[in-house]
């Protein structure tokens, strides 16, 4: 199939996967887990009762370093109370003002919801140990421009277990890449409008250095919250949000203009549940209770449509007027399965297929699975572009056919025999439970056996509907629900309103 990328090479100035917004999140081991945290205050003589007490310190420490490093960048903390005040647009102030050299742009500091513990007595094992609890504590937000990853922020909680939060986009970190190789390059917000090169950027976006993140993230923990030194721990880090665009760039906004309203109209009434499972390269599967779905929204930018699936989403919007951008989201990279190495609980290990490890070094397979998802709603809008995708399948049901030396006449929508046939098959019922013979002599009485054996004949040929095995059970196929819910669609809402008017 011809991609719309081909379709309309001429004019765009180029086409970029890359990744968009991360989000990773940093916990210590032994003071991430209720059990693990009780076990060493027991280690260490402190009282589970005391543990208000033990976390104090630490609070008070994260404070005077949060101060320290404010002093010698020369800024000062900004307290924010209200919960509308957008902390994005204040950095984004800020740094119009200061420029765009590395460095500490801001810190803000709020009181917000963070997980914690609680000491606990269990009356009935004799047992004293903390227990998860939710509770708010005083957090702060270093925002910093960084050599390597652009603007970024470190989220860091005063109060155990210091779980951190740490946002860079990975169009910044491009950015950087291609200054280094003197690679030139335009970008508004966080996209490029123009790149020198397309395909060498392409290959820098593909082979993002984990080893490098992961050095700069324990770097960042390092300044920011260096009390993790105390307890001789390491950060893990994990994938806790990630966005992958693949955008593609048009050279004129009057081109896109069109072809983008075009798009999202048909994708509004094209786009179902089968459809949005296979974009994220899943099959349907009966026992699947999550929440699926398609959301058009209207912004100041411009609009854009969603199509969701339990933690993962895919969106296409224009940006800009100048980028029509597909993009990847997953909250939960456990969302997606690949073939990969399992450790079972013996020490034995297996190569198969299992769910994506939540650790920053997924990020590397999480790519490629990602980018497909894209493409594949790529190549979905680009076949509800092509007309000549829609001409074969309204040929395909209203020509004749000719089967051994038999004609099958094709459907005519606008005949009213056919019409009632095709609202017949398009009951509920026949469409859950299938339908038989007999079951359309009560809605097509006028038709005598002979006729419903011709006619369920011709539709078969015309592969409107197909029976099941050996029995004399028929059930419509997917050619035959789009052929009668499209029919009913274009008469219904086109062609009756506007001969309304006409009257």
């Amino acid at each position: 199939m011809e991609l719309l990328t081909q379709r309309y090479n001429e004019k765009i100035s180029g086409i970029l996967g890359c990744y968009d917004r991360i989000v990773i999140t940093g916990t210590l081991p032994v003071l991430s887990n209720a059990g693990h945290l009780t076990a060493y205050m027991y280690q260490n003589n402190i009282r589970i009762f005391d543990y208000a007490k033990f976390a104090e310190p630490y609070r008070d420490k994260l404070k005077q370093n949060a101060q320290r490093i404010a002093e010698a960048a020369g800024l000062e903390i900004e307290y924010i109370r209200s919960s509308g005040v957008r902390k994005e647009a204040v950095i984004e102030s800020i740094i119009k003002k200061r420029g765009t050299s590395p460095g500490l742009v801001h810190i803000i500091s709020v009181m917000e919801a963070c997980t914690s513990y609680k000491p606990w007595h269990d009356k009935v094992t004799g047992k004293t140990f903390l227990k998860y609890d939710q509770g708010k504590c005083l957090t702060y937000y270093f925002y910093f421009i960084d050599e390597l990853l652009g603007l970024c922020y470190v989220r860091v909680p005063t109060w155990l277990p210091f779980k951190l939060q740490i946002f860079f986009n990975g169009h910044a970190w491009l950015s950087n890449e291609l200054a280094k190789k003197n690679i030139g390059h335009q970008m508004i917000d966080n996209a490029f409008i123009t790149i020198d090169d397309w395909g060498k950027a392409q290959k820098m976006s593909d082979n993002l250095s984990i080893e490098k993140l992961h050095k700069k993230l324990n770097a960042f923990a390092e300044r920011y919250c260096p009390v993790h030194k105390v307890f001789k721990q390491q950060y893990h880090w994990s994938i806790m949000q990630c966005e992958y665009s693949t955008d593609i760039v048009f050279k004129k906004q009057e081109d896109l203009k069109p072809l983008y309203e075009q798009l999202v109209t048909k994708a509004i009434h094209s786009v179902k549940p089968e459809n949005i499972i296979t974009f994220f390269g899943k099959k349907m599967h009966g026992k699947y209770e999550g929440e699926m779905g398609n959301n058009y929204h209207v912004r100041i930018e411009g609009s854009r449509i969603k199509h969701s699936m339990g933690k993962a989403s895919i969106k296409m919007y224009d940006k800009f007027a100048h980028i029509l951008r597909i993009e990847t989201t997953v909250n939960d990279v456990t969302f997606f399965k690949h073939y990969r190495e399992v450790i079972h609980r013996d020490g034995s290990s297996t190569q198969k297929e299992a769910s994506m490890k939540k650790n920053i070094y997924s990020l590397k397979p999480l790519r490629q699975i990602v980018a497909a998802s894209n493409n594949r709603y790529l190549e979905f809008i680009s076949a509800i572009d092509d007309d000549t995708i829609g001409h074969k399948k309204l040929e395909k049901a209203t020509e004749t056919k000719t089967v051994e030396d038999r004609n099958y006449k094709g459907l005519n929508f606008f005949c009213k025999a056919d019409k009632k046939i095709i609202l017949t098959l398009a009951r509920g019922e026949f469409n859950i439970y299938g339908f038989r013979c007999k079951d359309l002599v009560k809605h097509l009485a006028h038709y005598s056996s002979d006729q419903l054996s011709r006619l369920l004949k011709r539709l078969r040929v015309h592969g409107i509907i197909k029976k099941i095995g050996k029995s004399y059970k028929y059930y419509l196929t997917s050619f035959g629900k789009e052929v009668i819910t499209c029919s009913q669609k274009v008469i219904n809402m086109v062609m009756i309103p506007q001969l309304s008017i006409a009257a």
